[in-house]
């Protein structure tokens, strides 16, 4: 199953199997274009490795795009098993790079099945995860005296990617789920005895939250 929650950012893992080194790097993918560029990066990134093996699981659900290569390694040591780790583990819109330099040491067909599948499962452990959400980019620009309450509003329905400019008032940009902007409207315009409005500049992008904290890391749509 695929596609609950996405990586938050790029995450890189190392490991040593009997003198090969593996390194393993996954971040988001939100097309197959963006794995491509990602899977290009790491190929300049480790030019001289043996190996770079390549997955990727665009999309979620029934309308998923999945790709593996084995790049040279033995056929189906490599990336099925890097991407049968990927399928399974609840993370959709992903792509992971699984770099080796040859040790001298042969693992065999079994071992380079071990090797790829726990240095994948180390990494999809690893990388922080967010929720793709649909949000609204908004704004709202307040007096001086109503800053820290409405700021305190904004974060309490969730808004993210907070950003805030001081002038002679306060504007403040940010995104927000769009099933917030109501009450969010609702709250700020009691606060401010209706002179206050949130103003939706864009509608239905998607956006990054982290499931540890209300930050935004925002995506083409």
């Amino acid at each position: 199953m695929t596609g609950s929650l996405v990586p938050a950012s790029r995450f890189e893992i190392e490991s040593w199997v009997k003198n090969s080194r593996f390194i393993a790097t996954i971040g988001p993918a939100f097309s197959v274009s963006q794995a491509r560029n990602f899977i290009s990066e790491i190929n300049q990134l480790y030019p001289d490795a043996t190996h770079n093996v390549p997955a990727y699981v665009i999309g979620s659900g029934s309308s998923t795009i999945a790709h593996s290569s084995d790049d040279g390694e033995p056929s189906g040591t490599a990336g099925k098993p890097a991407l049968s780790v990927l399928m399974g583990s609840n993370l959709g819109d992903v792509v992971l790079v699984i770099t080796r330099y040859f040790g001298g040491t042969k693992l065999g067909t079994g071992g380079l099945v071990r090797a790829y599948s726990s240095t994948a499962k180390r990494a999809v452990q690893g990388v922080p995860k967010a929720e793709k959400i649909t949000v609204h980019q908004a704004s709202v620009t307040c007096p001086y005296n109503l800053h820290e309450g409405t700021l305190r509003l904004i974060k309490l329905h969730q808004g993210l990617n907070i950003k805030e400019n001081f002038t002679e008032q306060v504007q403040i940009e940010f995104s927000l789920p769009s099933d917030q902007v109501s009450s969010l409207q609702a709250s700020i315009s009691e606060i401010s005895n209706g002179q206050i409005s949130v103003i939706v500049d864009k509608k239905n992008l998607q956006a990054l939250k982290p499931i540890s904290a209300y930050q935004d890391k925002s995506i083409d749509a």
